[in-house]
């Protein structure tokens, strides 16, 4: 026998379990998300505090080391690429990028590989050993590098060579070699610490991120705005047409049946009916559902949810006011936000503001480089 509740309807209580169901499997895959990223964090911390090279790795290597030098990584399935065109390159910098994009394995346009061979990381240099020689960049001439954000490519500038250069390497190799190339660069200028602290400050604000269980909703709580398909959306629109469309049909013109001027001008004069005055196209009429023609009192004032539908820009209907028409970027959402729009699995795991995505779902990545990765791309963003 189906449960029921005080007005003998069961209604009620699929909707608690839709919305529990719903709300437990996001929380699951937010949850999921949020531990990857403080395993990636945590291990990413563990390294860089233990970051350290030794000479003996470059024992059968075709190169000698300086005094002082040792070797901290090796890849040998590295290529030489040169840029056609010179530019400057952004200073090097000492920034962690603890989520790494998605990279094709693809030479971007502009680059030409001119070599292959074994890269060899050390803590005074970057070199290539190659079948046409070898190629170096130390730290200490170093005046730019940059990282190619779709292509597995790194980029290169020194002061004693003029071409601008670079490695390109697999791509499940990328991510591990900028960070060890970030660590030995730091090394090298005495800056392991501020690494070190950047990590730390990363895990931190990560861990004041961590998902909450969302609470047990009861069929109490169950609106009768659930029993319409599409919910309380639908109920909106339907009280925004409601207020729209009369509005629309008494600014347009009344259409005129053939023969109605004829009519008029047969009729007595004594059985007239005058014509009622122009009124303004801005005010507002009492419409009452009493058959017989009754007088209508004009009021000076627009519909506040009339306005209020105008704001939104174009976006759903939520008591946040939350709207796609300017003001400030919305950094942390209220909690009920899930509520009102389609929001993307592992929300709350986000870094950055509201967000919709080409595909309608709500995202917290706004300003990343992948925002809305998975779901077709970035699309607008949420202002309150």
């Amino acid at each position: 026998m189906a449960k029921t509740d005080s007005t003998g309807s069961t209604w009620r209580y699929r909707w608690a379990h839709r919305q529990n169901d719903r709300r437990l499997r996001a929380f699951h895959a937010a949850d999921e998300a949020w531990r990857r990223r403080d395993d990636e964090l945590r291990r990413l911390r563990t390294l860089a505090a233990s970051f350290h090279g030794s000479a003996e790795a470059g024992a059968g290597l075709p190169m000698e080391l300086a005094p002082g030098e040792v070797v901290f990584w090796t890849l040998p399935a590295a290529q030489l690429v040169e840029a056609r065109h010179t530019a400057v390159l952004p200073a090097p910098e000492l920034t962690v990028e603890p989520d790494p994009p998605l990279l094709r394995p693809r030479r971007p346009e502009g680059v030409r590989v001119v070599d292959a061979g074994l890269a060899v990381l050390t803590n005074r240099r970057l070199l290539l050993l190659g079948g046409r020689g070898r190629r170096d960049w130390a730290y200490g001439r170093m005046t730019g590098l940059s990282h190619d954000p779709g292509a597995p490519v790194t980029l290169l500038q020194v002061l004693d060579r003029r071409r601008t250069s670079g490695l390109l390497l697999p791509t499940g190799a990328v991510a591990d070699f900028r960070f060890k190339l970030t660590l030995a660069f730091a090394d090298a200028i005495e800056q392991r610490a501020a690494v070190v602290a950047q990590l730390d400050e990363l895990i931190e604000e990560h861990a004041a991120a961590l998902p909450a269980r969302p609470a047990v909703l009861t069929p109490a709580q169950a609106r009768i705005s659930a029993r319409i398909p599409g919910g309380r959306r639908t109920v909106a629109a339907g009280a925004a047409l409601a207020l729209i469309v009369p509005a629309m049909l008494f600014e347009s013109n009344p259409p005129v049946r053939p023969g109605s001027e004829l009519a008029s001008a047969a009729a007595p004069a004594s059985t007239a009916t005058p014509a009622p005055p122009p009124v303004a196209p801005a005010v507002r009429i009492d419409v009452t559902t009493s058959p017989k023609p009754r007088r209508t009192r004009a009021t000076p004032t627009a519909a506040p949810s009339q306005a209020a539908a105008e704001r939104r820009c174009g976006a759903p209907v939520n008591p946040f006011g939350y709207d796609f028409c300017g003001g400030q970027r919305i950094r942390k959402p209220a909690r009920g936000v899930c509520d009102w729009f389609d929001c993307v699995p592992g929300f709350r795991s986000g870094r950055g503001w509201l967000v919709q995505c080409r595909d309608g779902t709500v995202s917290l990545t706004g300003g990343q480089h992948n925002s809305c990765a998975g779901h077709q791309g970035f699309r607008r963003t949420f202002w309150t």
